[in-house]
């Protein structure tokens, strides 16, 4: 196993591309996100912008956050302890529309991964989320050096810059080791953890 990268050095190398702005953090989820999301039919959404687009380690003990510093994050990616194995949950910061599902697709590094997302109510409105069992294939794309694309149909593609933290967190989440890793988390550049429920959106009857 290759060793983990700080996010200290991350921020170091972050601060020296984009101007010294923090890596995104799950306060920039709060503060960015709209009040209220629509709840009717919504329009397909155009792929974001991501140049300069990092991953950064979250407040929260196994989840890393994808964005450019200082704006919204697009993606997260976690590490969830189950009665078995752990899970992968992925969360794509894009408005859904209420009881909708979806599948979505990792495509990069000769691999290619598809798995159902549905819409999950947080405190902002709903969301796209997804989550399978962290030995499933479909998480083998996020396990290599080269970027990945995120597609959602309605809500775009993403292109998920290479970095080291994406293939740690996949492995030692395969690996069943959910304890904290010292030094992974700079509290200098750590708000407030967003609050988020992880309760799927109910359908319709």
């Amino acid at each position: 196993m290759k060793p983990y990268c700080t996010l200290a050095g991350i921020a170091a190398f972050c601060a020296f591309l984009t101007a010294c702005k923090p890596p995104p953090t799950d306060a920039d989820i709060a503060r960015d996100m709209p009040a209220e999301m629509p709840r009717g039919p919504s329009e397909p959404l155009d792929s974001p912008d991501i140049e300069g687009a990092v991953w950064a380690a979250s407040a929260t003990p196994w989840r890393i956050i994808y964005g450019k510093p200082g704006e919204a994050p697009l993606v997260s990616l976690e590490c969830v302890e189950t009665e078995g194995d752990p899970n992968l949950r992925v969360t794509r910061y894009a408005a859904a529309d209420e009881s909708a599902g979806a599948i979505l697709a990792f495509v990069g590094n000769d691999e290619i991964g598809r798995m159902k997302v549905d819409a999950i109510e947080t405190n902002t409105g709903f969301l796209w989320r997804g989550e399978d069992p962290a030995v499933d294939q479909d998480w083998e794309p996020l396990t290599g050096p080269e970027e990945v694309t995120l597609t959602v149909p309605g809500a775009g593609m993403v292109t998920l810059n290479p970095s080291p933290l994406p293939v740690d967190l996949v492995t030692g989440c395969r690996g069943g080791r959910l304890e904290p890793l010292e030094g992974e988390v700079d509290n200098a550049i750590i708000e407030e953890t967003a609050s988020e429920t992880s309760e799927p959106a109910q359908p319709a009857p």
